[in-house]
């Protein structure tokens, strides 16, 4: 049984940094895929990272492009999400999800909410101006 566990968000300033963890135990795919979603209120819950672990292809939403990094430590069975430079419109909830392989890997993981199978409770992440 897949169980995805966050942690690591919380409360900072414009411009700070926030590491987020997902422990994904009982997925084990060497071919699986994950990503980082957010949830703002009165939004819809949004992809903004992705990662494909055969090739580590990753993908990010442009809104987040060359400020966040999302990796996976296959030993640890743990995909990060480390944020930079954050933004007020970065606050929200931050969920991580599975996909039941195989998964989209061309041209990149999908970052498309309906496919992902499994999603953790989320870890929230406010920042302030």
């Amino acid at each position: 049984q897949v169980q995805l566990v966050e942690s690591g968000g919380g409360s900072v300033q414009a411009g700070g940094s926030l590491r987020l963890s997902c422990l994904a135990s009982g997925y084990t795919y060497r071919n699986g895929c994950m990503g980082w979603f957010r949830q703002a209120p009165g939004k819809k819950r949004e992809g903004v990272a992705g990662i494909y672990f055969g090739g580590l292809s990753t993908v990010y939403d442009d809104s987040v492009k060359g400020r966040f990094t999302i990796s996976h430590d296959s030993a640890e069975n743990t995909v990060y999400l480390q944020m930079n430079s954050l933004k007020p419109e970065d606050t929200g909830m931050y969920y991580c999800a599975a996909e039941s392989p195989p998964c989209q890997v061309v041209p990149g993981p999908s970052l498309a909410v309906g496919e992902y199978n499994y999603w953790g409770q989320g870890t929230q992440v406010t920042v302030s101006s």
